[in-house]
C-alpha cells in the first residue's frame, strides 16, 4: 500500500492493534494411562506435597496459585466439601468443589504425615507450609512446585504442563454427560469460547459414542429396516 500503508500501521501500531489476535493454546487432556504413571510416581515421590497437589488438581481442577494458598480451615472432610480462595480470577472465589473419594483419602494421608511433623494442626495453616528443605513454617505457603512436577513428568515419561491437570478434569466431566454450569460451579470461571475448546471430546469418547448405537436394541439395520418384528397377521376365521 506504499505511504498509505504507512501510515496505517503507524496508526494500528499506536493503538497495539497492529497484530491480529492470535488464537490461545488451551492444552490437552492426559490419557488415563498417563495419569496413573503420574499417580504413581507421585506415590514415589520424595516430596511431601507433590502428591496431594497433583490429586487436588486431577479431581478438584483447582489451579496452581488456588493449591499453593490453601489452607486447613478451607477444607471440610466432615460436610465433604472444600471451598476455593482467591484466585485468578473474582469469579473463582468462594467456589465449593465436592470431595470426591480419591480426594479424601489423599486429603487423610497428608493430613496424618501433616500431623507427626508439627504436632497439631491449625486452621489458618497452609496445607502446603514452605519451607527447605523440608516444610518447616505452616504459617506460610509454599511458592513453587516445579522441581516436583519436573521430576514426575519426566519418571511417568509424560509431556503436558500442570494446567492442563483441569483441562482433563474439565474433558472428563464433560464425557460422563456434565454440563457448563456444573463444571463452571466446580472449576470456576471459564470463558464461553474457551470452555467450548476444553469440550472436545477425545476421539475414544466419540467412537464409543457412535459404537453404543450399533448395540441399541431399537436400531436400524443397513438396510434401513427395524430389527423389531412385527406381530403376524390374525389369521383366525370369525
Amino acid at each position: 500500500m506504499g505511504e498509505s500503508g504507512d501510515v496505517i500501521r503507524v496508526r494500528l501500531r499506536k493503538k497495539k492493534k497492529l497484530k491480529l489476535p492470535s488464537r490461545r493454546k488451551i492444552g490437552k487432556a492426559y490419557e488415563p494411562d498417563e495419569t496413573r504413571r503420574m499417580r504413581e510416581m507421585s506415590r514415589k515421590s520424595r516430596s511431601p506435597h507433590i502428591q496431594l497437589a497433583l490429586t487436588l488438581a486431577l479431581n478438584a481442577g483447582m489451579r496452581d496459585a488456588e493449591i499453593k494458598s490453601l489452607t486447613w480451615g478451607q477444607i471440610h472432610l466432615d460436610k465433604g466439601y472444600l471451598q476455593v480462595g482467591e484466585s485468578k480470577t473474582a469469579a473463582g472465589e468462594g467456589r465449593t468443589i465436592p470431595i470426591n473419594t480419591i480426594l479424601r483419602q489423599a486429603i487423610l494421608d497428608h493430613r496424618g504425615q501433616y500431623g507427626k511433623k508439627f504436632k497439631t494442626i491449625q486452621e489458618e495453616w497452609y496445607v502446603f507450609p514452605y519451607g527447605k528443605p523440608r516444610p518447616n513454617e505452616p504459617t506460610r505457603h509454599v511458592t513453587t512446585l516445579k522441581t516436583a512436577w519436573k521430576n514426575i513428568r519426566k519418571n511417568a515419561n509424560v509431556r503436558g504442563r500442570w494446567h492442563d491437570h483441569r483441562h482433563t478434569l474439565i474433558t472428563q466431566l464433560a464425557e460422563s454427560g456434565a454440563g457448563e454450569e456444573t463444571i463452571r460451579q466446580i472449576v470456576g470461571h471459564v470463558f464461553k469460547e474457551v470452555l467450548r475448546d476444553y469440550l472436545n471430546v477425545r476421539m475414544k469418547a466419540k467412537r464409543d459414542a457412535l459404537e453404543s448405537i450399533v448395540s441399541s436394541p431399537a436400531r436400524t439395520d443397513q438396510q434401513g429396516n427395524s430389527d423389531v418384528k412385527s406381530s403376524p397377521p390374525n389369521l383366525t376365521e370369525a
